[in-house]
Parts: structure tokens; C-alpha cells; sequence
């Protein structure tokens, strides 16, 4: 083979697992849900996060067979060039680099700002370098120290989540009193100020956040490179994918939405830490910022190891120079793993001194390039089945098998197609594609140019 497809196989079917669980529970669920609620109302928000949970599952559902019949490192830009285009390829490669890279540069921040609550006389930028070196010292000796932490880390977040699911439910049905009620509150909430209080829009519109909160499920595609069995643990992540986001996401939206006036929901405070305390749990506040720093410090190792393989691949597929493709002796794509955590600090710097300019482009593009990844996914599904039953393969020879083809892949590809199209409706949103869509095409063409470039060139020096 001209290149390596793997990095060391060295990820568990458990560290798979729990990364693609960890990865999307995040600051999308403990903080944005609160603005979801707040413009969708109760049962819209509940609509909403089902519609959402069903595109990221059918999404899924076409990363599992890809990923299990290609367990590549870097597997999205590797899918898009080899069934869409190289400059498909490109495109898919920069904008999930970039969507993790810009997060990087936001959680650095955000963990100085919840470790200055407990110490406030310490400097943010004393906990943001605190935290980039042990991101950057988690991802730099081993996947397999990665994995563990990242084990661990997200295993925080999901006994929050059902503690906190348990005790919310305890409420609803008046087990646990809440300020200012008399009895059980029950599902008041969801109808007293009409069913959708906002209408259809609210629904609608707020579909780029729930997508945002979703995000991170596809880290399953990048850890398939890198996992002992990929065979094994791909599907059994995927198969689980659903009910957890049922459970975890669309339990969390309906305690929340009970117990949390709409109006009220997601201006001052996060939706968690709200609850709580309406139900009198001691510490409520800062349990929950040990939570959601949890998370936050989650998203950000998830964010280095992913931006991180995409350079790897990159390289590795020579469309960047070969020198990201070098590892250490663990495996690690080192120089791509710098790169990555250099591009996070100057995410970071940019929030600073260019806040309504270059930091707002680079937001509203990562903002919705991770529907764009969704897409091509979707789309490099139906291209590989094609593909497949071309050379003479059948279908029952595939060891995983994405169902009701090609409904899935068609309904991931139009139902990312149309969240993104529903963002035109909302003013505060819509800069997203006007940043979006010229950068993509300012991508693609400019790869297309450079590959034609360097084609004709091949030609030259072959005549000559």
C-alpha cells in the first residue's frame, strides 16, 4: 500500500462506547438547551431534540457500515475523496478540523471562567493554559491514555445526567416539593401557555442548535481507525446510539421543560443548574459547574484527538505535507497533535482582539459544518453500496449492514439538507450561511484548482 489507512489499534470496545456517548454530551445539553426551550417552547424543544436524535441516528447508521467495511483513521475526508471527490474530500476534512479546533479555543475559556467562580482572585488565563497542557499531555503519550481518560470523563456526565434525570422526574410527580408549587407540577408546563407558545418557527429555527448538541456522536468514524476490533465494537456503539440519546437528551429536555417556565428558560443560568436548585438540592450551583466542567474539559480532549487525526489523514493522504503524518513511537501523529493545539490558541486569541470579525466568521462556519460532514456521510453511504454491488460483492457479505437502504442515508442526507435551509428563517442565525456556504465553495475550488495544477505539471515533467 502507498499509505497507512490506522494509526496503533489500541481503543477498547468500552473506550468506543463511552467516547461516542461522552463526545455528544456536552455544553449543547448542559447550557443550550436552555435557549432551545426558551424559543421552541416545552413540547417544541421535545419535538425538536426527537427530530434531531432521529438524523443523528440515521447518520450513524451510515457511518457503521462504512466504518466497519473501512476502519480508516480520518475516515470522513477519506470516504468523501474516494466516493464523492478529493476536493470533497478536502472541504470535509477543513471543516471538521476547523469545527473542533475553533470549540478548542471557546473551552479553554469557558474552563477559566467556571474555575474563577471557586477561585476569584486567580486569573482565567491561568486555568485556560492549566487546561490545554493536560488536554494537550492526555492526547500526546498514547491513543490508549486518551481513551481512558476520556472513559472517565464522560462516565461523570452520564451518573449527572441520571441523578439528575431521577431527581427531576422525583418532582414532577410531587415526590420532591419545588419552589413555589403546591404538589405535583406535572406536565403543566408543556400546555399552559398553549402547546407550541412561538408556533412552527420556534421549532424550526432552533434545529442548528440541536444539531450543534448532537454533535460529536460521529467521533465513532474516527476512533474506528484505532480501535482493537473494529468489526465488534463500531456496531455495538451504533446499536446503542439511540437509546442513549432518548434517554440521556430527550429525558434531560422533558425534566427540564416540566419544571422550568419557557419564558424563563435559558437567560440567566443553565437549565441544570435551575432545577436543581427550584428542588432544594444543597450545592445545587456548584455541582452543576463541576459537571459542566466535566464537560467541558471532555469536549476538549474529544477536540484535540479528532482535529488531530484529521491532519494525520491529511497527510497521510498527501493532499498536506507528509510531515503530519509522522508519529511517535505510541502512534501519536505528534506534529499534526501541535498544529491542532496551536490552532485552538489562536482560535482563542482571535475571540479576543478580533471578536466581531474574524472569531464571528470562524463560529458561524464551525457552526454548521458538522451538518455539512453529516451529509457527506450520508451521501458517501449510498455511493459505497452502489460501489459495492458493482464489483461483483453481496450485500450479505458486508459485516455491518445499514437498514432500510437507501431510506436511511437519503433521509440523513435531505434531513441535514433542510435543518440547514431552516436557519434562512431565523435573522440571528443566518449569518451562518452567508460565511458557510462561500467558504466551502472557496475550499473546494481552490482544491480543484490546486489538483488540476499539479496535474498538468505531472504531465510536463513526464513529456520531458
Amino acid at each position: 500500500m502507498a499509505h497507512e489507512t490506522h494509526l496503533k489499534r489500541k481503543m477498547s470496545t468500552r473506550h468506543i462506547q463511552m467516547i461516542s456517548l461522552g463526545g455528544v454530551i456536552g455544553t449543547g445539553l448542559f447550557l443550550s438547551s436552555g435557549y432551545t426551550i426558551h424559543e421552541a417552547g416545552p413540547l417544541g424543544t421535545v419535538l425538536a431534540y426527537g427530530v434531531g436524535a432521529l438524523i443523528v441516528f440515521a447518520v450513524m447508521l451510515c457511518l457503521g457500515e462504512l466504518s466497519v467495511a473501512m476502519p480508516y483513521t480520518g475516515a470522513f475526508h477519506v470516504y468523501a475523496k474516494k466516493f464523492i471527490s478529493p476536493s470533497a474530500g478536502f472541504v470535509v476534512a477543513i471543516l471538521y478540523w476547523l469545527t473542533w479546533t475553533i470549540a478548542l479555543g471557546s473551552e479553554f475559556t469557558a474552563v477559566g471562567l467556571i474555575m474563577q467562580k471557586w477561585f476569584p482572585n486567580t486569573p482565567v488565563w491561568i486555568w485556560s493554559l492549566v487546561c490545554m497542557i493536560v488536554i494537550f499531555l492526555s492526547n500526546f503519550f498514547s491513543v490508549k491514555g486518551f481513551a481512558e481518560s476520556e472513559f472517565w470523563l464522560a462516565a461523570i456526565k452520564v451518573l449527572a445526567i441520571v441523578g439528575f434525570i431521577i431527581l427531576g422526574g422525583a418532582a414532577i410527580i410531587g415526590l420532591l416539593s419545588v419552589k413555589g408549587e403546591h404538589g405535583a407540577p406535572g406536565l403543566v408546563n408543556f400546555y399552559k401557555n398553549g402547546w407550541l407558545p412561538n408556533g412552527w418557527g420556534g421549532v424550526f429555527t432552533t434545529m442548528l442548535t440541536v444539531n450543534f448538541a448532537f454533535s460529536g456522536t460521529e467521533l465513532i468514524g474516527v476512533t474506528a481507525g484505532e480501535a482493537k476490533d473494529p468489526n465488534k465494537a463500531i456496531p455495538q456503539a451504533i446499536k446503542t446510539t439511540l437509546w442513549r440519546l432518548l434517554v440521556f437528551f430527550i429525558g434531560s429536555i422533558v425534566v427540564m421543560a416540566a419544571l422550568i417556565p419557557y419564558k424563563v428558560a435559558g437567560v440567566t443560568e443553565s437549565p441544570f443548574v435551575y432545577v436543581l436548585d427550584e428542588i432544594h438540592v444543597p450545592f445545587a450551583a456548584n455541582i452543576m459547574n463541576f459537571v459542566i466542567l466535566t464537560a467541558i474539559i471532555s469536549a476538549a480532549n474529544s477536540g484535540l484527538y479528532a482535529s488531530t487525526r484529521m491532519l494525520w489523514s491529511l497527510g497521510n493522504e498527501k493532499t498536506l505535507p507528509a510531515v503530519f503524518a509522522k508519529t511517535n513511537k505510541a502512534g501519536v501523529p505528534v506534529v499534526a497533535l501541535l498544529a491542532s493545539m496551536c490552532g485552538g490558541i489562536l482560535a482563542l486569541i482571535s475571540s479576543k482582539v478580533a471578536a466581531s470579525t474574524v472569531y464571528l466568521v470562524l463560529v458561524s462556519i464551525s457552526g454548521l459544518a458538522v451538518v455539512f460532514v453529516w451529509m457527506a456521510i450520508a451521501w458517501c453511504e449510498l455511493k459505497f453500496r452502489k460501489e459495492y454491488i458493482k464489483a461483483g460483492k453481496k450485500v450479505s457479505e458486508l459485516k455491518y449492514r445499514t437498514p432500510w437502504y437507501p431510506v436511511v442515508p437519503y433521509f440523513a442526507f435531505f434531513a441535514s439538507l433542510i435543518s440547514c435551509i431552516l436557519i434562512w428563517f431565523d435573522s440571528s442565525q443566518r449569518v451562518a450561511l452567508y460565511y458557510t456556504v462561500p467558504f466551502v465553495a472557496v475550499c473546494w475550488l481552490g482544491h480543484w484548482l490546486w489538483l488540476r495544477r499539479r496535474g498538468i505539471s505531472k504531465e510536463k515533467r513526464e513529456v520531458e
